[in-house]
């Protein structure tokens, strides 16, 4: 009898652990989509407080712009953190680049504990990020990105 009380014991703890990391990968999957939505409404809606708030200041991100004249990308163009903020404060100030249906489709790819990676469709293009969580709150740490050539 015993061993049968030591073995449900176990199996209940293992469940309520289980339990509890689910929990918590929701609670990080939707953290990482709040800063994802930071990131793309702080240049849709020109607050650069938003990108602040999202963006570890080590970012690194680079992208492919594509050039219509010349039908070609730009390539490997490098942005700082600084530059970032900047642009959010500027990019979508007179609401021209984007408005209220401007797409912002999230998909996140992959949730551990301490990583993450996802895809953002804006109106500029394709954003693929690398996300760090950093005592206990989540940054895009990397971003690559490109535009999309004309017709897609």
């Amino acid at each position: 009898m015993k061993y049968s009380f030591y073995t449900l014991v176990c199996i209940l703890f293992c469940t309520l652990i289980s339990t509890s990391a689910i929990g918590q990968s929701n609670n990080d999957e939707a953290a990482v989509k709040a800063a994802i939505m930071d990131y793309v409404e702080g240049l849709y809606d020109a607050d650069s407080t938003r990108i602040e708030n999202s963006v570890h200041p080590t970012l690194r991100k680079i992208g492919y712009w594509y050039h219509k004249p010349s039908a070609s990308y730009r390539d490997n163009l490098p942005m700082t953190y600084e530059q970032l903020v900047s642009l959010a404060a500027r990019w979508n100030v007179d609401g021209t680049s984007a408005n209220e249906d401007s797409p912002k489709d999230i998909v996140i790819f992959e949730v551990k504990d301490k990583t993450a990676s996802a895809k953002l469709t804006a109106a500029w293009g394709v954003d693929y990020f690398h996300l760090g969580k950093i005592d206990g709150k989540w940054y895009i740490m990397n971003v690559i990105w490109q535009s999309l050539p004309e017709g897609n």
